[in-house]
């Protein structure tokens, strides 16, 4: 009998997401460790059962995909972008409207950005979607916190060395003018920039597979974010397709609700919730 296609889409699962123990954080040479800007409570964890469910399943998994957050260090979504009324700098998990925008209470740094950022905030606000979050600094490309989570990266080399294939790896945020929680488009799409918009190649590939399992960080945010827009493209009848491993997701601390929220949604549109066990013996099944 033909192996089915399982496809396994992985979510940002990289090192600034992960709440991880120190001896993950490398020395910094210029002093003290490298250390996770924005941790997830339970991401380490997650990654690890990742990783043990690639091993454990890799022969009945014909393709995976991973996406990267992957942003500048100036960034519509980072603190190194805005500064408040009196010029002064604006902490992390600021949450800014287009109402205090506009009256002047909060201000890109530099003036050019000002028409942009106001119609962003105008565009998210009126999506229904999201309140602008200003986040830490994280995934800056280059960076040690951009990179994949190391136990799971050397299950992705194993599974890369057993099947002769590639992990397919999928950017996503280098525009520094549109927060893209999602990998399938940002939040509020650049006309001029085709790394904005439906990603659809992406969508396609995901399409030819005949189950999605979906893991990764957070699930408040990207694999929500992500989750959602794919649902969007999909056909109602093929939802059952998509499988999110609940023990291998977890939310950003304070949006507990708004992932239990996300969960509830998806299964009453018919996505599947399934933990890493059963997926484990679904792959193990399709490798037989």
């Amino acid at each position: 009998m033909a192996q089915r296609n399982l496809h396994l889409l992985i979510i940002d699962p990289q090192n600034d997401f992960c709440d991880l123990p120190a001896d993950y954080c490398p020395l910094d040479p210029l002093g003290g460790r490298f250390a996770p800007s924005l941790p997830v409570p339970g991401a380490h964890a997650d990654m690890q059962a990742l990783a043990a469910l690639v091993d454990a399943g890799r022969a009945g998994l014909e393709a995976i995909t991973v996406t990267l957050d992957s942003h500048q260090h100036l960034d519509i979504a980072h603190p190194t972008f805005w500064q408040d009324a009196d010029g002064q700098g604006v902490a992390p998990f600021t949450q800014i409207t287009a109402a205090e925008l506009r009256a002047g209470r909060y201000l890109p740094r530099a003036p050019q950005w000002q028409a942009r950022a106001q119609s962003y905030l105008d565009a998210l606000e009126a999506a229904g979607r999201y309140t602008h979050m200003i986040w830490p600094v994280h995934c800056e490309i280059g960076s040690w916190g951009h990179n994949i989570h190391h136990a799971l990266r050397l299950a992705l080399n194993r599974w890369e060395e057993a099947r002769t294939a590639i992990v397919a790896k999928v950017s996503k945020g280098e525009n520094p003018l549109t927060e893209h929680y999602s990998a399938m488009q940002a939040e509020v799409p650049d006309p001029a920039d085709a790394a904005t918009q439906l990603n659809q190649a992406l969508l396609a590939r995901l399409r030819g597979a005949e189950r999605v399992f979906i893991a990764g960080e957070a699930g408040s945010h990207c694999v929500r974010a992500t989750t959602e827009h794919i649902v969007a493209h999909w056909p109602a009848a093929e939802l059952g397709k998509l499988v999110l491993i609940e023990d291998c997701i977890s939310p950003v601390s304070g949006f507990e609700t708004a992932y239990a929220e996300f969960l509830a949604a998806m299964r009453e549109r018919g996505v599947q919730l399934m933990n890493a066990s059963e997926v484990r013996a679904e792959l193990l099944d399709n490798a037989r």
